[in-house]
């Protein structure tokens, strides 16, 4: 049996459940972090899947004259030789880039065998990304999802936009229970990566926060579409249960109405389960790879701001 939600080795505040206040507390640990295309050089953006990265675009302003300084490749030539004196083409940065989070609470998020359980580490993830766009300028949308319903929420540049985001997540995060009805619907994935095609035309970062449990062909094909007009980044979300199980201890697993306990002494029971938890996460990872989007595999045993800080790396002002 896949294990889709556990209860041990977690039960303090912000591991089982996280509130609305811890994620709006967030915003002072996103500080100094960002999504842009130049990254110092520990960022997980800053090699060769990074460089797809776009950052914010230009926009045509006005033609000028050419004032010594000024980079030859935007002299006119056309105007230029119109007038008789040097012309240049002025441009203005893009004053934002939106940015759509994608964030998965199904059922399956449910589990951790660590610090806290992958929904909560998803949510924490997917707030500090939000508050790390909103702090740069940027407008900020989502599509929040568990496995029966799928929140949409437009990008848009506000405080009220970021608030209700967050209360989006942490509404379906406080929804998860080990005693759930609520079954494991691994096709919610598609629908959710669809509504962000509807709301991602072009020119938009999308950061995808899930174990992608239940990706195949059609997550694939998804991926691409996104991908080919939109910068995409994906958090993928694991236990460190599934790299190698304990030599010893139990767990507690469920999947709603059956609840039974695993004995990881026993190692006809660890072996196995171990196996099926490293191959899925290679599958995601060749998923992602196929798709050429970076990829930030995020923990559910270390601090999710740390986590993000060490793979985005820290910006400096000389850098900024």
């Amino acid at each position: 049996m896949a294990p889709s939600s556990s209860i041990a080795g977690v039960g303090e505040d912000g591991t089982v459940h996280v509130s609305l206040d811890r994620l709006i507390r967030l915003e002072h640990r996103a500080r100094g972090l960002s999504f842009l295309a130049r990254q110092p050089r520990s960022s997980i953006l800053a090699g060769r899947h990074g460089s797809r990265l776009r950052g914010r675009g230009l926009d045509f302003d006005e033609i000028r004259h050419y004032v010594p300084g000024d980079d030859i490749r935007t002299i006119d030539w056309k105007v230029t030789q119109r007038t008789g004196e040097p012309q240049v083409r002025a441009y203005t940065e893009e004053r934002d880039r939106p940015a759509l989070f994608v964030v998965d609470q199904r059922i399956e998020m449910f589990f951790g065998s660590k610090r806290a359980m992958k929904s909560v580490v998803a949510a924490e993830i997917a707030a500090l990304g939000t508050w790390i766009a909103f702090l740069a300028g940027d407008r900020v949308g989502a599509v929040v999802f568990d496995d029966t319903d799928i929140q949409r929420v437009r990008p848009h540049r506000s405080r009220a936009r970021v608030e209700e985001i967050l209360s989006a997540i942490a509404k379906k995060n406080l929804a998860l229970h080990a005693d759930s009805s609520a079954r494991p619907q691994h096709a919610q994935l598609d629908h959710a990566l669809e509504s962000a095609l509807r709301l991602s035309t072009h020119d938009h970062l999308v950061c995808i926060v899930s174990d992608f449990a239940g990706a195949g062909n059609r997550t694939l094909q998804l991926l691409r579409q996104l991908a080919a007009h939109n910068d995409v980044v994906a958090a993928l979300v694991f236990d460190p249960l599934a790299l190698s199980a304990p030599s010893s201890g139990r767990i507690v697993v469920t999947g709603g109405e059956l609840q039974i306990e695993i004995d990881l002494g026993k190692g006809a029971v660890r072996q196995p389960l171990e196996s099926f938890s490293s191959n899925r996460l290679r599958a995601v990872e060749d998923l992602l790879k196929r798709c050429m989007i970076p990829l930030m595999a995020v923990n559910t045993e270390e601090d999710s701001s740390e986590q993000l800080r060490r793979m985005l790396g820290r910006r400096t002002s000389r850098a900024a």
